[in-house]
């Protein structure tokens, strides 16, 4: 009889493709197991049956548990799985990208090892945020400055159309109570948009570390990504919610965040712009599950042959 460790392993093009998978499914509170190629999800109402190659991403909530089996045809099948806070609202940690293929995370790792291209992504991704503006003479120091006019810029500019008092900035790490309304709803956006990046960046295969702007930390690139959307979504949907109500900011604005997200297809234009940032020639990576081997002047060659010989040999 099969077992799963035997299973040979499938291929992209046994696998449902990922523009027709569902974009995510989200669970909480239930065991989660495998049926066959399906993975199942158990509480108190019964057993729920989902199949594993319909999944582009499984979100595990609060409460959940997974088996090992249910996690092997989830590899199987080239869903990801990210466990995320309640609703979704969080990422804490995820499991493989969704794609076998390193073209991302090589071209990232590229651009960050070259000095100038490294400057041409951080003012590629100023441009994202400021479109009326050309950094391409910029230096770091100047882009720096300019970033941080324009966010104070937008705290002002909210502050007047929602009525919301603003007296600045205010965030100690660790006492999230400490700010006003405004200043903790602004941190609510924030961490839930690092959360966002964090899942994207993952699911792309690139490294969270590896960031254009941000440096030092584990997160640098998700950091990165995140910033892309601050004044545009985080800080305007922050001073919506202040000016709402002082009660319960923090729920209320991870709430809304992940309306907004929903609204305006946030993760796909997330997805593309990761692309055009990293892919700055405009090509598009291969998705092929395909390995090869470098050779002189950067060539790749087939991999799983012999080259010691004049005659190449299959190992």
């Amino acid at each position: 009889m099969t077992t799963v460790g035997k299973r040979t392993a499938l291929t992209p093009r046994h696998l449902t493709r990922i523009g027709e998978r569902l974009s995510f499914v989200y669970l909480e509170r239930c065991t989660v197991h495998r049926d066959a190629n399906a993975i199942t999800a158990e509480d108190a109402d019964g057993t729920r049956h989902i199949p594993s190659a319909t999944i582009g991403t499984l979100l595990l909530g609060p409460g959940t548990r997974i088996t090992h089996q249910a996690m092997s045809v989830l590899g199987e099948t080239g869903a990801a799985v990210a466990w995320v806070g309640e609703h979704g609202v969080r990422y804490y940690a995820g499991g493989r990208a969704l794609t076998r293929s390193a073209a991302l995370a090589e071209a990232q790792a590229a651009q960050w090892a070259n000095v100038r291209s490294r400057i041409a992504v951080a003012r590629a991704m100023y441009r994202l945020r400021f479109p009326a503006e050309d950094p391409a003479r910029l230096t770091r120091h100047e882009l720096l400055g300019r970033e941080g006019t324009r966010v104070k810029d937008c705290y002002r500019a909210q502050a007047r159309r929602t009525g919301v008092p603003w007296n600045g900035r205010q965030y100690t790490p660790g006492d999230f109570t400490s700010g006003d309304p405004v200043n903790q709803a602004i941190t609510a956006a924030a961490q839930c948009m690092y959360g966002i990046a964090h899942a994207v960046v993952a699911s792309l295969g690139c490294s969270p570390a590896l960031g254009f702007v941000h440096s030092g930390h584990e997160l640098s690139f998700v950091m990165d990504i995140a910033d892309l959307y601050k004044t545009e979504i985080g800080i305007p949907l922050a001073f919506d919610i202040a000016a709402e109500d002082d009660e319960d900011v923090g729920p209320r604005t991870r709430r809304a965040l992940r309306d907004r997200v929903n609204e305006t297809s946030l993760l796909d234009r997330c997805v593309n712009d990761i692309k055009d940032l990293l892919l700055l020639d405009g090509a598009q990576p291969d998705e092929q599950d395909r390995v090869t081997l470098r050779s002189d002047g950067d060539r790749k060659v087939a991999a799983g042959r012999n080259y010691g010989g004049d005659a190449a040999a299959v190992w």
